[in-house]
């Protein structure tokens, strides 16, 4: 399958289709996880709920602290 990016605000976003976020079980709140070798982009879901539960809470502190702003950034 071959893709483009697409712009989003100031970046650039990879659509990913329903069936491949179906079949790997990706959603919304799925924490992924990137990577690369240099020459390819690896992303994958992570596995480890501990590390889930971490990057819930992080993210939930993040938007409670600067949600409006990000917001505001995002207009």
């Amino acid at each position: 399958m071959i893709k483009r990016l697409t712009k989003h605000g100031n970046s650039l976003a990879l659509v990913i289709d329903r069936a491949i976020l179906d079949l790997l079980k990706i959603d919304v709140e799925t924490p992924l996880d990137i990577s690369t070798d240099g020459q390819v982009l690896i992303i994958s879901p992570v596995q480890d709920e501990e590390r889930r539960e971490q990057f819930k809470k992080s993210l939930d502190s993040t938007n409670k602290k600067y949600g409006r702003m990000l917001k505001r950034l995002a207009e």
